[in-house]
């Protein structure tokens, strides 16, 4: 893939992504009832849903960024453990699988995201070395 093309799916599925996160961390901060009834089933307190709300908030800001490349593997980490926990709950209580289906498709979206990213951030770092080696300083 060319390196803008892998760019652009990058922010197209990444927009995607933290837009989701954003609706489920307003539905968390906002304690929408069908959030309350999913943490009853799960027996987890309510105020875990604001706590997460939060966080997605925070995790959301972390990956739009692009300067401090740690903090947006720590983000990703934070989701990826968010979406792997709610498939274990759901899956210990003997949940249907039309409920155990949407963190794994939301962990997917999430990978694939994550590995355009690394895609790109490895084309953008050969196409700096090929400058600087073709003694094009001046653009690196």
């Amino acid at each position: 893939m060319k390196p803008k093309t892998i760019k652009t799916l990058y922010w197209i599925f990444t927009v995607l992504f933290l837009l989701a996160m954003l609706g489920d961390a307003y539905g968390g901060i906002t304690m929408q009832q069908a959030g309350k009834d999913s943490l009853a089933k799960l027996g987890y307190p309510f105020y875990l849903m604001v706590i997460m709300g939060w966080a997605k908030i925070a995790g959301v800001l972390a990956i739009a960024q692009t300067r401090y490349l740690v903090i947006k593997e720590w983000a990703y980490s934070g989701f990826t453990i968010s979406f792997i926990g709610a498939f274990l709950s759901w899956l210990a209580i003997g949940a249907e699988a039309a409920v155990l289906i949407p963190p794994v498709v939301m962990l997917l979206v999430m990978f694939f995201t994550y590995y355009l990213w690394k895609r790109y951030e490895q084309v953008k770092e050969l196409g700096l070395t090929n400058t600087k080696l073709a003694g094009n300083t001046e653009l690196a």
